[in-house]
């Protein structure tokens, strides 16, 4: 294997978390495929014969971009892309610990505006997870169980669904977690999710046909555990009987969701980041946008010269 290549499959790992994670549509990976395999090509060229991430310096990049606006004369909006995408794929290695430091954080960005995560409100969220505690089936009384955890511990999917019993501490309210880079984290769960997790896991489970070596707490009707493809085309089911759009659903909706109510909610940014299980606050402070959004907007309504 060339250089070339080891280092366009870490993207490809990487384009394909933006897929499993995040719901990333085809256009925008094509674009994100395109931009970086662009600075595997120019790395190749000299700047980082080694081949290795790990080698990846600030100079390169800035040489890098310098290059693409200087030469090729690609304008703001495109150059934010790029940049945008080269800053997501080193956090990405950062939180995989494939790399040790983060080539990117000093890396300026054209401004043009800035895309940022739309959560539900609470009164959707509210909705969203009543929906299936309205049911009594133990299909609906899982969904009950694995949305009300989603949103009170912002877990990622993959977490979700590698979930294990032996993860989960329902007298003391918790569930332990292994992140990206193999790290584990303690999450801790509000009553309600507590109880419908207990109700899950002492009454339904055991009629779902699970085997005794069957570790998994999420299981389907056949006993086995669940897939992440799985929790992407239920959740949007309830949504739909919620009458929320589901387009707008997806798990990691839930999780930027919980991370911005927490944040309005008064939780330290430090504190959200160790939740959310971020291996730097760079990445957790996106949130801190939303909180200065909402704030704005309160700020507008009640002042009387607003």
């Amino acid at each position: 294997m060339n250089e070339s290549t080891a280092m366009k499959q870490a993207v490809d790992s990487f384009l394909n978390h933006l897929v499993v994670e995040k719901g990333f549509s085809r256009n925008t990976l094509e674009a994100y495929r395109n931009d970086l395999y662009q600075l595997v090509d120019f790395l190749g060229k000299g700047s980082n014969p080694s081949g290795d991430w790990k080698a990846v310096r600030l100079d390169d990049l800035t040489a890098y971009f310098a290059e693409l606006r200087e030469k090729r004369g690609y304008q703001d909006r495109t150059m934010a892309r790029k940049v945008a995408a080269t800053k997501s794929f080193f956090n990405f290695l950062m939180e995989e610990s494939a790399i040790t430091e983060d080539p990117t954080e000093e890396l300026a960005s054209p401004r043009v505006g800035r895309s940022l995560p739309k959560p539900l409100s609470e009164d959707e969220v509210e909705r969203l997870l009543d929906e299936p505690s309205k049911e009594d089936t133990a299909e609906a009384r899982r969904d009950w169980a694995m949305l009300e955890l989603l949103y009170a511990t912002g877990i990622r999917v993959t977490e979700l669904v590698s979930l294990d019993m032996k993860d989960v501490n329902l007298d003391e309210a918790f569930i332990r977690c292994l992140g990206k880079g193999s790290r584990e984290r303690v999450v801790y769960m509000y009553p309600r999710a507590v109880e419908a997790l207990r109700t899950y896991i002492d009454k339904v489970r055991p009629r779902m046909g699970v085997s005794k070596s069957e570790q998994a707490i999420f299981v389907n009707r056949r006993g086995g555990r669940l897939t992440r493809q799985w929790v992407w085309a239920v959740l949007k089911d309830w949504a739909t009987k919620a009458e929320i759009d589901p387009t707008r659903i997806t798990p990691h909706v839930l999780r930027h969701s919980f991370a911005t109510h927490m944040l309005r909610g008064g939780a330290p940014l430090r504190h959200v980041q160790e939740l959310l299980g971020h291996a730097s606050i760079t990445t957790t402070q996106v949130y801190t946008h939303l909180t200065l959004e909402h704030i704005q907007k309160e700020y507008d309504k009640a002042h009387p010269r607003a």
